[in-house]
């Protein structure tokens, strides 16, 4: 198992990363990873690392899939791959409804759909072997319907990619999505995972896996992880605690929480549905106090650095290729390298 860190959502001023990512980079840490909501995008940051760091890979986690055509992803995916001298790895996702409409204006409908024809494009113009022609629902290509100037044709990438079939990485977190990413992807960031509850979060991935004739060795599984370093795990799981209430409980009209199914996998069926019933009552402080210290210490890692570290040992027998963590500790991340 390798180790990644993950950088956060806020926008961190870039002195503040760039001592940490540098030292990620000397000390053997396998990759890093940007991620992207409605604040920084995922893609700036890593033009920058490209040309400060030499060694560590540098991913996305994710790239959100409404808000670029496939075309501009496969272009900025090119040219990453080129600046980091062929250390990119290209994560993709459909993001939440309430972001895909809410921020990027596209409609979220037929997620699935999109999310294979979409991959199936940026793959075909990063490969370069023709120009690129799909007949979708979705993404049509050349587009020839209403409003269009009738003299579309294909078009092939005007750049040689370092690698034709640069690593391909889903995040999914639904059982659907999970099962579409062994079918299609070379890599799965997965939510909320747990060596505990391996087989039955896995389950969907191993049925897209079958359905598509592969194995277990085609895929990369690299679950981001919530990290907590405190004086004691009680102080940690309480620094997580509010954060989980809101993945598990919180549910828009009309939408569906895909991490609350998930705890429901893990077994946790009961205190979930407190949670979530604790939020839509107004009761903000009672579902925080509902989330399991069990939970935490699964699909997360609070406490002190020995804690960290021990608990990073149990992931190594898992099918975990890369452990993501979301952290900015430089003695954490050699710690935990020390021991894998």
């Amino acid at each position: 198992m390798r180790l990644g860190l993950a950088l956060g959502y806020g926008g961190e001023p870039v002195e503040e990363i760039l001592p940490v990512v540098q030292h990620a980079d000397r000390i053997g840490i396998d990759s890093v990873w940007s991620v992207e909501e409605y604040g920084p995008d995922a893609v700036s940051i890593l033009g920058y690392l490209a040309a400060t760091t030499e060694h560590v890979k540098l991913g996305t986690a994710i790239m959100q899939i409404p808000a670029r055509t496939p075309a501009a992803t496969a272009m900025t995916a090119m040219t990453l791959d080129v600046l980091s001298r062929g250390r990119f790895q290209l994560g993709l996702g459909l993001s939440v409804p309430w972001i895909v409409e809410g921020w990027h204006g596209q409609p979220y409908s037929r997620p699935l759909q999109r999310t294979r024809e979409y991959v199936d494009i940026v793959r075909k113009a990063i490969a370069r072997a023709e120009r690129v022609e799909h007949d979708g629902e979705i993404y049509p290509l050349p587009y020839r319907g209403p409003g269009s100037s009738g003299t579309a044709r294909p078009v092939k990438a005007d750049m040689r990619p370092l690698r034709p079939d640069l690593p391909l990485y889903l995040g999914a977190i639904g059982p659907r999505n999970v099962e579409l990413t062994g079918e299609i992807a070379d890599g799965w960031l997965a939510g909320m995972y747990a060596p505990e509850h391996e087989a039955a979060l896995t389950r969907p991935l191993d049925e897209g896996l079958r359905r598509s004739g592969r194995t277990q060795g085609d895929i990369k599984i690299s679950p981001i992880i919530y990290v907590a370093r405190a004086e004691t795990v009680e102080e940690g799981r309480d620094k997580l605690r509010p954060l989980y209430a809101h993945l598990i409980g919180a549910v828009g009209p009309g939408g569906r929480n895909t991490y609350f199914d998930v705890a429901c996998q893990m077994g946790y069926e009961g205190p979930a549905r407190t949670i979530r019933r604790h939020l839509s009552e107004g009761h903000r402080s009672e579902a925080i106090t509902a989330v399991p210290d069990s939970l935490l210490d699964e699909v997360a890692l609070p406490g002190p650095l020995p804690a960290i570290v021990d608990r990073i040992l149990a992931w190594k027998d898992s099918r975990v290729d890369t452990l993501i963590l979301l952290d900015r500790d430089p003695e954490l991340l050699e710690a935990a390298q020390a021991v894998l």
